[in-house]
């Protein structure tokens, strides 16, 4: 699956991670709607260098269509709020 965090660009990674990454996703969720703004920012880090550490970058002049959009680790709580389904960031 390819992964794009916005303002960084395009990573790949196996389908084997999402477990990991879906449990940081309802965390972030969960800190989403109770408000906990610092619980957010600790929880949008971990899932960021979570996608960092486990995937593989792909070139900057790669072109492949994005599965998965994340926001960047300077993105606000209520922007994330606007990207997010029901579902999470994650899709499960």
């Amino acid at each position: 699956m390819i992964v794009r965090i916005m303002g960084e660009g395009q990573v790949e990674l196996a389908d084997s991670h999402f477990t990991e990454l879906n449990k940081l996703d309802d965390e972030l969720l969960a800190e989403m709607e109770s408000g906990d703004s610092e619980g957010f920012r600790r929880t949008l880090g971990a899932l960021l260098e979570a996608v960092r550490r486990l995937g593989r970058p792909l070139p900057d002049d790669a072109l492949e269509p994005s599965e998965l959009i994340l926001p960047g680790s300077d993105a606000s709580l209520d922007e994330v709020r606007e990207m997010l389904s029901d579902d999470g960031l994650i899709p499960g």
